[in-house]
């Protein structure tokens, strides 16, 4: 009986290794990757203070923090305080677009926008992905728990003439949505303030890319 059963378990066990693994497709997969450098990242910071006092980029780390109580970016906007890269050079108005990086956001950070793609016909934006209590949200909506104090990878596809877009957290689709309309759209990344923010607001980036198709 026991060789049986011990039989039938290595039989069973043989099948299993030759049946195919199908493995989480990349998001990233069929897209071009483009060529970034330090001129493609514009800082848009609080106008009275220099750059070094909210963002730094060492060892490949984007480092972007601001204050509750900061100055808009520029003078006479009335816009939330922000310490922001904007990605220049690759404006569109059409096309499929993928932004990718690897985002860490400390505890104690809470209502603020992280990453965006700004323009849309119907609101400024097309998409935000904020940080509520540790959990990451699709403007207020939920998408993802416990993002604090981690590393976790952003892939965001943003299809311009359907319009969607898609948002995966370390390589899984965990939302998908209409765009806002059409507009020329840019990628930025880092902390802009929303309700409810945090005195102290702060998220660092690494691998950067733009992708399109």
């Amino acid at each position: 009986m026991a060789s049986t059963i011990l039989s039938a378990l290595i039989i069973s066990l043989s099948l299993t290794e030759l049946m195919p693994h199908h493995a989480l497709a990349d998001p990233a997969d069929g897209f071009t990757s483009l060529s970034l450098g330090r001129s493609n990242f514009v800082i848009h910071k609080p106008y009275d203070v220099s750059e070094s006092e909210r963002y730094s980029f060492q060892n490949g780390i984007h480092k972007l923090w601001v204050y509750s109580a900061d100055k808009p970016f520029m003078s006479g906007s009335n816009t939330s305080p922000r310490t922001e890269v904007r990605v220049r050079g690759y404006d569109y108005t059409s096309g499929v677009w993928q932004f990718e990086g690897y985002a860490y956001v400390p505890s104690g950070t809470t209502g603020v926008s992280i990453m965006q793609i700004f323009g849309g016909a119907s609101a400024a934006t097309t998409m935000m992905l904020r940080v509520y209590n540790g959990a990451l949200s699709y403007y207020r909506a939920p998408i993802a728990q416990n993002i604090y104090d981690r590393w976790f990878r952003v892939n965001v596809i943003h299809d311009a003439g359907a319009p969607k877009v898609k948002v995966y957290i370390d390589g899984s689709l965990v939302h998908e949505a209409n765009g806002n309309g059409a507009s020329s759209h840019y990628f930025k990344f880092g902390v802009y303030a929303q309700d409810g923010a945090s005195d102290y607001m702060e998220s660092r980036w690494r691998g950067i890319k733009v992708l399109r198709k």
